[in-house]
C-alpha cells in the first residue's frame, strides 16, 4: 500500500514506491505522522515514517556546498534534477529489513548517493551513502535510527569496514568501508546478480516515555549474520548468490 502523494506534498519529485511496511494499520500504533517530511514523537511498536532520496552527492548540500540539507529543506533542487525517493514505515524498536528493487530502477543514473531522512523542524538526515556507479555498485547496509524521548536525533549509516566480504574475490573494498561488485556483474546491467538494495534498520536511544530501545544492540549481539541469511525469501538475493557471507 503506497502512502497517498498528497500527505508528502513538500517533496515534489518522484516517489519510488518500493517495500512499504505499514505498520500504521495496528492497533498499537499511536503515530499519526504519516509524512517523511513531518515531525512525529513516538514510542514502541509504533510506525515510523522516513525517507532515503537518491541523487548526486553534491544535490544534498546548499548551493555553496558547505552545509548538507534535509530533502525535505525547499532550499534544495532535487525537485528540478533527477532524484528519487523511497518511503518507509517500518514499527519502532523492531529490527526490520528494507528492500528497494532495482530491476528497473538505476541508482547510478540518479547520482549514485543516497540519503535517509525525516522531520521538518526537527530534522535529521544522514549523510550521503555511496550506492553506486558505472563500475561499482553496493547492495547491503546497515542504518540506525537514533532517538531521545521519541524524537528523531540522527541517522547514521553503520559500516563493518569490509570484515563481511573479506578475502572474498568477488567483492571490492571501496574505502575500506563498503563492499561492492561490479556493476557489469548486476542483472539491470545485463549480469546474473540481483543488486536490489537492502538496508537492515534498527533503533537507538530512548521513546517518548523514556523506555529504552533494544534493536540496536540486539544487531550488535549478532553483528556477524545478516538479516539476509535469517530470511528464506531471499535465498536469492546478492548475499546467496556470493557464498552466503553476510
Amino acid at each position: 500500500m503506497a502512502i497517498p502523494r498528497h500527505l508528502i506534498p513538500t517533496i515534489p519529485f518522484f516517489i519510488l514506491l518500493s517495500t512499504l511496511l505499514l505498520s500504521g494499520e495496528s492497533r498499537s500504533d499511536t503515530n499519526n505522522v504519516f509524512s517523511p517530511c513531518g515531525d512525529a514523537k513516538v514510542q514502541r511498536k509504533d510506525g515510523f515514517t522516513f525517507g532515503i532520496a537518491f541523487a548526486s552527492r553534491t544535490a544534498f548540500f546548499s548551493t555553496n556546498n558547505s552545509v548538507q540539507l534535509s530533502p525535505c529543506d525547499h532550499r534544495l533542487s532535487l525537485s528540478n534534477g533527477n532524484s528519487q525517493v523511497a518511503v518507509f514505515r517500518p514499527k519502532v524498536d523492531e529490527i526490520s529489513l528494507l528492500t528497494i528493487n532495482t530491476s528497473n530502477f538505476f541508482p547510478d543514473s540518479v547520482g549514485g548517493y543516497m540519503v535517509a531522512f525525516a522531520g521538518r523542524k526537527y530534522a535529521a538526515r544522514s549523510i550521503p551513502a555511496f550506492v553506486a556507479n558505472s563500475t561499482y555498485s553496493v547492495s547491503s547496509f546497515t542504518l540506525v535510527l537514533e532517538f531521545k524521548k521519541g524524537r528523531l536525533q540522527n541517522l547514521y549509516w553503520k559500516r563493518d569496514g569490509c570484515t563481511s566480504c573479506s578475502g572474498n574475490s568477488n567483492f571490492v573494498c571501496l574505502n575500506n568501508q563498503d563492499c561492492a561488485i561490479r556493476t557489469n556483474n548486476c542483472k539491470n546491467r545485463g549480469g546474473s546478480v540481483d543488486c536490489s538494495l537492502g538496508i537492515q534498520l534498527t533503533f537507538s536511544g530512548t521513546d517518548k516515555h523514556n523506555s529504552v530501545f533494544n534493536s540496536w544492540y540486539e544487531v550488535q549481539n549478532l553483528r556477524q549474520y545478516s538479516l539476509y541469511g535469517l530470511y528464506s525469501n531471499l535465498r536469492d538475493s546478492l548475499t546467496s548468490q556470493y557464498n552466503n557471507f553476510f
